[in-house]
């Protein structure tokens, strides 16, 4: 009997060290950087070298831009080989990416960079028809090849996408452009994964890609958590890589204490 109540005793000592414990959640290290049409992954190095001295696994998405299908199909690939729980950052038609890649059981956060977010039967080009940019208004910005791809034109590139770059950068960044097909576009999304997952919002208040009352829109349907960067133009993940990065290490912060909460009910 003795030799009972000994362990009972010890069985309750137990528990309550283990209530005392304060429940562990995976930390959220694998950040995704997907890029938007007409340029490629390099754009991201200013948040990925910051991001990478806080510690976070940081990897960047190269689609080819020759369909959406293709393109979310290699946000996929990437999501695949992250091992552990995954916040997705797109920028401008990245947000559309994300959008379609992002029921992928790896993420469990979204972060829209100056970024499209339609809802499921939605596209970006619709959309933004009615909301449109400076960009829209522009004659003869978009230019369009004999096989229907698209690009800016390399004289408008400078002022309408990167502003707030140094002209040398953003010359550079207008002739290695990647053409992207036109029908990325107009392709409707099967799925939106920001009504299942928290998401994050950067408005870049000076674009002329997309109409920043369009981003502020989308992100008020998403119920994201949203940060205005005022004056930063289309190339914000570029030119103020410091507070973009600062909302997606944030953003990462907080899904893990979302977890941990979780894993205490």
């Amino acid at each position: 009997m003795t030799v009972w109540k000994t362990c009972l005793a010890a069985m309750a000592t137990l528990s309550l060290v283990s209530a005392a414990v304060p429940a562990k959640a995976e930390p959220v290290k694998n950040i995704v950087l997907v890029h938007g049409a007409w340029v490629d992954a390099s754009g991201w190095k200013p948040v990925y070298d910051i991001l990478k001295r806080q510690g976070f696994n940081v990897t960047m998405a190269q689609e080819p831009e020759t369909s959406f299908a293709d393109d979310v199909a290699a946000v996929k690939r990437v999501l695949d080989m992250q091992k552990g729980p995954t916040l997705l950052v797109g920028h401008s038609y990245g947000g559309s990416l994300i959008t379609e890649a992002g029921v992928h059981p790896n993420v469990v956060g979204l972060v829209y960079v100056a970024a499209h977010a339609p809802d499921v039967g939605e596209d970006e080009g619709s959309l933004g028809k009615k909301t449109p940019s400076v960009l829209a208004k522009t004659a003869g910005a978009i230019q369009k090849t004999p096989d229907g791809y698209t690009y800016l034109n390399p004289a408008d590139f400078p002022k309408l996408f990167a502003p707030d770059l140094p002209h040398e950068r953003s010359e550079f960044v207008a002739r290695s452009q990647v053409l992207a097909a036109a029908s990325v576009f107009t392709t409707p999304l099967t799925v939106a994964a920001w009504k299942t997952k928290p998401s994050w919002g950067i408005v870049a208040g000076g674009d002329q890609i997309i109409n920043p009352d369009l981003e502020r829109w989308y992100y008020a349907r998403a119920k994201s958590h949203t940060t205005e960067i005022k004056g930063a133009s289309h190339s914000v993940y570029e030119s103020h890589p410091r507070e973009v990065a600062a909302v997606i290490a944030d953003a990462a912060r907080h899904l893990q204490q979302d977890a941990i909460g979780k894993a205490k009910k």
